[in-house]
């Protein structure tokens, strides 16, 4: 008895003593890069107030919010708003086009910038290699208001450039914006051509990181070009691919409202509403408040789930992850 209460005693000041010393090395750290943790300080503010302070907005997913009330007045319905969007006979439809849509965008968006970053990273002409990055980033300043009018006067059946194309060859033109076939190719190619530049100046800039001597290595023992990419950049560039996949993924549902809005219209919205166009619709036109939020929680939980299982396989398989 007294040999485990002598045990228990050494543990617990083994405990004291480890946490006392972790306390002293977190106060040397902050005297001694005091001006960094003031420089993130603004950041960390920012995240504070419109991040972290809004999630507790939440609470009236499960009220019959009323504006007037508060959040106080207002009466408690469970989850009945829930229940209400689960039960809502377009929930899967708007499932179906915010998974198929998002699904498209990781199939053929995600892996366009690691493409053309390997692209440019064989290019040896400099003045050309920076030109080519000029050009394919600077889309990605326009708005989606000016990208969604370039793309509508490009398929337009009478002026569009593409249908000027297609009549070329002796067919009738294509009504693309009328038509629900087309409109999820249109989405995730409009992003592609936007966003493709900024991810390929992140993978350059990887790239660049390299080692020159595992190259050199490679090219001693007889490794071509091609044989150098599979074998030395991709594996190198691994990390920076996971971490912004899984950003990626944990906005699995995120679209983007303005993306979609842009290119949606009467003709097409079958294939093109997603959740983020109909809680714009419900929440703001109809000022169902509470219901678009228990949508958007339904969102972030997802998204949260998401997050953390693939976090889990990444660290796994690969040994990177985001925590």
């Amino acid at each position: 008895m007294k040999a485990e209460i002598e045990v228990q005693y050494a543990s617990s000041a083994a405990k004291t003593s480890a946490r006392s010393q972790r306390r002293k090395e977190i106060t040397a750290n902050l005297r001694k890069y005091w001006p960094l943790y003031v420089m993130a300080l603004p950041g960390l503010i920012w995240f504070a107030v419109f991040r972290y302070i809004p999630m507790g907005g939440s609470i009236i997913a499960f009220q019959d919010y009323n504006v007037f009330k508060g959040i106080t007045g207002s009466p408690f319905v469970g989850l009945k708003h829930f229940q209400h969007f689960i039960q809502f006979p377009e929930f899967l439809q708007i499932l179906k086009n915010t998974l198929l849509i998002n699904l498209y965008d990781i199939l053929f968006a995600f892996p366009a910038p690691i493409i053309l970053a390997l692209l440019l990273n064989e290019v040896g002409k400099m003045a050309f290699k920076r030109t080519i990055q000029t050009i394919v980033y600077m889309p990605h300043f326009l708005s989606w208001v000016i990208i969604g009018g370039i793309f509508i006067n490009l398929l337009s059946p009478e002026t569009g450039l593409v249908n000027h194309f297609i009549k070329a060859l002796g067919y009738d033109p294509i009504y693309f914006m009328a038509k629900t076939e087309y409109i999820r190719s249109i989405l995730v190619g409009s992003g592609v051509w936007r966003d493709v530049g900024w991810g390929t100046i992140i993978y350059l800039a990887a790239i660049a990181g390299i080692n020159p001597s595992l190259y050199e290595a490679a090219a001693v023992d007889g490794a071509s070009r091609l044989r150098q990419v599979f074998v030395i950049t991709l594996p190198s560039l691994l990390p920076t691919i996971m971490i912004l996949f899984l950003l990626q993924i944990g906005n699995f549902l995120d679209f983007g409202f303005e993306r979609v809005w842009v290119f949606m219209n009467g003709l097409n919205r079958e294939n093109a509403d997603i959740f983020d166009t109909y809680i714009y619709r419900a929440g703001l036109l109809n000022a169902q408040f509470s219901y678009t939020t228990a949508i958007g929680l339904f969102k972030s939980v997802v998204g949260l789930i998401l997050l953390v299982t693939c976090n889990k396989l990444s660290k796994k398989l690969t040994g990177n992850g985001l925590y």
